[in-house]
């Protein structure tokens, strides 16, 4: 409210007005989100995925239309999170000819997913593939131990 409008044209009223203000406004400057942050949120929105679980593997699978292989990046983070990211530009373009854009639809700009792997999958095992706009990310799976340790680990314990 403006104190103004009572006819409180003060200036010691005017800055308690603005000191009173000043939490709303460095409130939502703490807790706005940065903006990598909205920017992937964005990218991770607009970035769908396919995932298979095939018995010695699992399979990512990302339409990438427009981005060359080279400029994927798939990468494990934090020993289970696996990121796949890229960006889409757009072609720059001659204006030699005299040609403009009438309408602009495939979205440009970063793509990325992330990831959480499961306890059995080999971080160390992990294949990528892009064929005709599609990525195919290949993270095979630890061997699973054998049944005899298994049995043994049960067995273990008290038994009074």
């Amino acid at each position: 409210m403006d104190p103004r409008i009572f006819g409180l044209d003060n200036p010691i009223i005017s800055t308690l007005q603005h000191l009173i203000d000043l939490p709303d406004e460095l409130e939502k400057s703490l807790n706005a989100p940065s903006r990598t942050y909205v920017r992937d949120a964005r990218a991770m929105a607009s970035t769908p995925a396919d995932i298979r679980e095939l018995p010695s593997s699992y399979e990512f699978v990302i339409d990438v239309p427009g981005v060359k292989s080279g400029e994927i990046k798939v990468q494990v983070e934090d020993n289970n999170l696996l990121v796949i990211s890229g960006e889409r530009r757009r072609e720059e373009e001659k204006d030699k000819d005299g040609s403009k854009y009438l309408r602009m639809e495939r979205r440009m700009g970063k793509l990325m997913r992330k990831f959480s792997l499961p306890e059995n999958a080999n971080v160390e095992a992990i294949s990528a593939a892009c064929r005709d706009g599609v990525l195919t990310v290949t993270v095979e799976k630890l061997p699973r131990r054998s049944l005899k340790k298994a049995e043994d680990h049960r067995g273990q314990g008290c038994l009074n």
